[in-house]
């Protein structure tokens, strides 16, 4: 049969400490069987059949176990061979943002699009322009999303010349993949009130001609922040609430039960209840507004109780920008930098010292958690003083605050990690996609080894979250799994074997890890009576198939409290 549609109705009283014994007084709705179950749970780590009703899991063990809970009215779903695992959890992600990337037109290179030179960005952005005349006369612009220099055979972003070949009537913006960067064509620059005499913002520059002074129409970090911002001015909150609805549907097709808004602003928190309210939200979402831009509006609404599958988690803050983009804040110059850089370019932080420990004094003050972005080892320095001079302040708790991403760690950073019991976020996907670049121009061939060091973490039996940080790149669960296990590059080559880890560390990574960063580890995560029914199908075990082809297994369905929420046709 195929996948059951349930009710997704949620009792808040059911308790997860329920004896077995007593659960097994309810009969249950759906069992399912017939393929490989892997339940996360290191004593028992596969089973034969699971048991769920009123949107949480009755049991799971053997199928005669199981079947001890089914009734006559029990309906029982054959896997077919393929696997049940916990759904996946995500460790760091923009889901609100990701459903931009999906209404844009999408500049990526291969897998994940055809844009390989700027006459193909062209070409892809004309064509989007003729499918999408309501989203332009809505919103008065041509947006892209994706574009990346080191994938273009010019080996440089477009021009603004380059996008007034698009469109002089209407503001053309492209937003890098990384996030951390755009281009504007001549009239998206006039709107963002950009000219030759604008001076860079705090943390952000604006790239001018050497020639002429003229702005080139590339915009970095908070120049570019504060341009998007004014080029999408016109989208109102039905518009972010269709990024919103969009978002979650991506995040579901990719084997999410659990989404992240990681950087949102304030106005984002009203517009999420207003989504969750119409019930578009098919996932739970954590949103985490910036730290930087209203506290108070973070600590009236951060709690660890959802409504209508929303809650606000807490903090994020932002140190430093794109490693990829020579933006991240390094302890040393660039390796060979391409671009327009000065001898010795180390990148730059994107916010003050006085900020970065204001910012989690606040924080750990308030027992708010705070997610802060941090990639280069000049930033992750800045953000483990200011932890440790606040924790001295206000002392141990569970605070469990997160450091995303840490691309260029050094080891004796993820000593300092360890002994601050900060969850490290990390973003193993990089070597897949950048992981050619960073040995070849970032950082080296001997440090790009380094990047996203999971093996230094598992060596000192620490925990780590697995994550995507879409739009950077598409929420592909399977692409972040085959990247944690073989961190082989887009030319083939492998970036770091002795930071490799095993399949199921991986898999831990984008389940129970991610849950436990969250603070939902007993509600999520693994396969265990009692927690919630949150479960994704996948075509294949990732546990029986070679590694080198983990990133070809399907997500199948996706299941939240007990309610499919996408199908594969």
């Amino acid at each position: 049969m195929p996948i059951p549609r349930l009710s997704r109705a949620l009792p808040l009283t059911l308790a997860c400490a329920l004896p077995f014994a007593v659960q097994a007084q309810t009969t249950a709705e759906i069992l399912y069987s017939g393929g490989p179950i892997l339940t996360m749970k290191d004593d028992a780590m596969r089973a034969e059949a699971v048991a769920i009703a009123d949107g949480r899991i009755l049991a799971v063990g053997s199928i005669a176990e199981v079947e001890a809970f089914a009734g006559p009215e029990t309906e029982r779903y054959d896997l077919a061979g393929q696997t049940l695992l916990p759904g996946f959890v995500d460790s760091h992600g923009h889901v609100v943002m990701g459903g931009l990337q999906a209404l844009a037109a999408n500049l990526l290179s291969e897998p994940d699009g055809e844009v390989g030179d700027i006459p193909a960005l062209q070409a892809e952005l004309t064509r989007w322009v003729g499918e999408n005349g309501d989203f332009i006369e809505a919103y008065d612009v041509i947006i892209g999303f994706g574009y990346d220099q080191s994938r273009l055979a010019e080996l440089r972003p477009p021009t603004r010349e380059e996008l007034d070949a698009v469109s002089t009537e209407v503001p053309v913006y492209i937003i890098h993949q990384s996030g951390h960067f755009g281009v504007a064509n001549s009239l998206g620059l006039e709107r963002a009130g950009i000219t030759a005499d604008s001076e860079n913002p705090p943390g952000g520059i604006i790239r001018k001609a050497q020639a002429t002074g003229e702005p080139t129409g590339v915009l970095e970090e908070n120049a570019h922040f504060v341009a998007l911002g004014a080029l999408l001015s016109k989208v109102d909150a039905e518009g972010f609430i269709g990024f919103a609805e969009a978002g979650s549907r991506m995040w579901a097709s990719f084997g999410y039960t659990t989404a992240q808004e990681g950087r949102a602003a304030p106005a984002f928190i009203q517009i999420a209840q207003e989504a969750a309210a119409r019930g578009l939200l098919l996932n739970d979402v954590v949103l985490y507004p910036d730290v930087l831009l209203d506290k108070d509006a973070i600590l009236q609404s951060a709690s660890r109780e959802y409504e209508n599958n929303l809650r606000v988690g807490g903090a994020k803050l932002t140190i430093d920008g794109s490693p990829q983009g020579f933006t991240a804040y390094r302890d040393q110059p660039y390796y060979d930098p391409i671009g327009d850089y000065p001898p010795g370019w180390i990148g730059y932080s994107a916010v003050t010292m006085e900020q970065v420990v204001d910012s989690m004094d606040w924080a750990f003050a308030n027992n708010i958690q705070i997610l802060t972005h941090s990639n280069g080892e000049r930033a992750s320095d800045m953000l483990l003083s200011a932890i440790a001079n606040a924790e001295a302040k206000h002392g141990p708790a569970d605070r469990r605050t997160v450091l995303v991403h840490g691309q260029f760690l050094r080891e004796d950073q993820v000593d300092k990690i360890k002994a601050l019991d900060v969850f490290p976020s990390l973003f193993p996907m990089h070597t897949f996609y950048w992981g050619d670049w960073h040995r070849d121009f970032t950082v080296g061939p001997k440090l790009a080894d380094n990047i996203s060091p999971t093996g230094w973490l598992r060596q000192r039996d620490m925990i780590f979250g697995s994550h995507h940080d879409a739009p950077v790149a598409l929420p592909d669960s399977m692409r972040i799994l085959d990247a944690t296990v073989t961190r082989r590059s887009r030319s083939g080559d492998i970036i770091g074997p002795t930071q490799r880890v095993d399949v199921i560390t991986a898999l831990k990574a984008m389940t129970i890890w991610p849950a436990y960063q969250h603070f939902e580890e007993d509600q999520k995560g693994s396969i265990a009576p009692g927690k919630r029914a949150d479960f994704v199908v996948l075509s294949s075990d990732p546990t029986a198939v070679d590694p080198e082809t983990l990133d070809q297994i399907r997500v199948r369905a996706t299941i939240k409290d007990g309610e499919v929420i996408y199908a594969a046709e």
